[in-house]
């Protein structure tokens, strides 16, 4: 199975951004790969073996889909690592550099969309969490 991977660079300690990546009512606010999306409920038990949902849908309400997955590793301020409920697997490392943290997530590709078109929605939303938490 092909691999993506996606990164960006956040102002801010690992510290400092986890808690906005992680809490359901930021959740709600960046995950987003575009303006007439958004991310209308978001639960997240985080923990080795709890899941997680983002139920994402089309601001004009003509589609919507539920985002769910379960956490296989949980490493504050580190890592997190989770497979989707259709069995692919992604993980995202927080690595400290200087005055930001580098946040990198490679994630299996499916098959529906093209590599490029799951690439451009992830980097998007990873976009929209930068703009998001430098906003804060």
């Amino acid at each position: 199975m092909e691999q993506i991977t996606v990164k960006t660079r956040v102002k801010g300690s690992p510290n400092e951004i986890w808690d906005i990546w992680t809490t359901p009512k930021h959740i709600k606010t960046w995950n987003t790969a575009s303006e007439d999306w958004h991310t209308t409920k978001a639960e997240n038990d985080l923990r080795v073996g709890g899941k997680f949902l983002s139920r994402m849908e089309a601001k004009d309400g003509s589609f919507g889909f539920d985002f769910v997955g379960t956490y296989d590793e949980v490493n504050p301020f580190k890592c997190i690592a989770y497979t989707m409920d259709d069995g692919r697997k992604a993980k995202t490392n927080f690595s400290q550099k200087e005055n930001y943290t580098e946040i990198i997530t490679v994630f299996d590709a499916e098959a529906l969309n093209s590599i490029e078109m799951q690439k451009e929605g992830w980097q998007a939303i990873l976009n929209n969490f930068k703009k998001y938490t430098e906003s804060l």
